[in-house]
């Protein structure tokens, strides 16, 4: 197949979350029915403490071959380029709706506590495990990775097996990227954009009808180094700890969330903090582990080294900070909690809390926990630590996935796609 492939690079995040690709080759004037596109798909829902955005970009979608939302593919029709249009789409309409035979209950020994390795697996009220685990049941086979949920336990285990999104209404806005003209040949892979956005998670770090989530269950703040940490951190890492694009993504949500011109603490800290100049910031205080770091990152004006996990107590007066970040640490945090409820004794009145994650991590120091996880329960895992510790509102949380890794990468060769990027934020009530 003969087609014109765009190359996307270092995308940026505009202030409507929206990837900003840059131009590389003829772009065509307007969509058609026989084009190729690059497009962004952000899908919004609500869940009872917080709303979620979704975000996916498909790099190389065929207008003729590829299957879309009738009433969306309608409005994209003779658009350009930079062109957004959103559509609102009722429970059960582009997904399942939700059936209530689609929740059972089962025996208990029909959960294969040993499906994964030799070490049992306890079921937990709200987690996510793969169909594999109930094998046997509808046909339920043991390579099968789809998700299904524990409702309730007690003599038997209550499962929910419909899509962690049904039955929810779901905004979907779709903003065209790039426009390239098709080969005459029609033939390949068909994707259904629906389920292209759903893949792999979408909804999983929502509660079951808000019954909070059993993360603190089986010891789930161990790390397989237990040794003190400050010999681990000894050495400093002056490493990137995910790729140039997804930091971007990141660059680009702090300089929509956090307050121009304000105080920021960057928790623990590096010698990056992922800041961008046009914050125009009147401070930034760094907190991490290793002073040759912290020393490197030219942001910071005070450099406090501290472990976290055996001092959770901020070393700084009430209500000082307009927004604290935390950038690809949150799962090294043994007592997370008093970590939180310390970010919001430090935070002004209406101050942002923003988390930032992705799925690379040092092996010995995250926590039990974060490894069992699915991706999309992570999100979940930190909103229970905002809504445990109390104090803050306006939670939400952000993803971004499929864009594709930089050339120039040192695992390009490897991982088509860029690192994905998870955040979830609150605010000081």
């Amino acid at each position: 197949m003969n087609t014109i492939t765009p190359h996307i690079s270092e995308p940026e995040l505009a202030q409507d979350n929206t990837a900003v690709v840059p131009q590389t080759h003829p772009r065509l004037e307007r969509i058609t029915s026989r084009s190729m596109a690059a497009m962004q798909f952000d899908l919004s829902w609500e869940s009872a403490t917080a709303r979620h955005t979704e975000c996916h970009v498909a790099t190389k979608l065929n207008l003729w071959r590829d299957i879309f939302p009738p009433e969306v593919e309608a409005d994209l029709i003779d658009q350009p380029a930079g062109y957004r249009v959103h559509h609102e789409f009722k429970p059960g309409s582009v997904i399942s709706p939700y059936r209530e035979e689609d929740r059972f209950t089962i025996d208990h020994g029909v959960f294969n506590r040993y499906a994964r390795n030799h070490t049992p697996i306890e079921p937990r009220l709200g987690r996510y495990y793969p169909k594999g685990f109930i094998a046997g049941i509808r046909d339920y086979f043991i390579q099968d990775l789809t998700p299904f949920r524990i409702t309730g336990i007690g003599e038997d285990l209550s499962v929910d097996v419909n899509h962690p999104l049904a039955g929810r209404k779901l905004g979907l806005a779709t903003r065209i990227l790039d426009i390239w003209a098709a080969s005459d040949e029609h033939g390949g892979r068909c994707n259904d954009v629906i389920e292209y956005v759903l893949q792999n998670g979408p909804g999983m770090q929502a509660r079951f009808r808000n019954q909070p989530t059993d993360f603190w269950s089986d010891a789930p703040f161990s790390r397989s180094a237990e040794g003190p940490d400050k010999d681990f951190y000894e050495s400093p890492r002056f490493v990137d700890h995910i790729d140039a694009t997804a930091t971007s993504q990141i660059e680009g949500l702090y300089s929509r969330l956090c307050k121009r011109g304000g105080s920021v603490l960057d928790l623990m800290a590096s010698w990056k903090s992922h800041l961008p100049p046009s914050l125009d910031l009147s401070e930034v205080a760094g907190l991490g582990m290793n002073r040759e770091e912290l020393g490197k990152n030219p942001l910071f004006g005070e450099k406090i080294v501290q472990d976290l996990n055996l001092e959770p107590t901020l070393p700084f007066d009430n209500g000082r900070f307009d927004t604290v970040v935390c950038t690809v640490s949150v799962e090294y945090l043994a007592e997370p909690v008093q970590v939180f409820s310390e970010v919001n004794r430090v935070l002004k009145h209406d101050g942002r809390f923003i988390i930032t994650f992705s799925n690379r991590w040092f092996p010995p120091k995250v926590v039990k926990i974060w490894k069992e996880l699915h991706e999309f329960e992570r999100p979940g895992l930190v909103l229970e630590y905002f809504l445990k510790s109390g104090g803050f509102t306006g939670l939400e949380t952000w993803s971004m996935r499929g864009l594709p890794r930089p050339a120039d990468d040192k695992y390009a060769d490897r991982l088509a796609s860029s690192d994905p990027v998870y955040a979830v934020w609150g605010t000081k009530s």
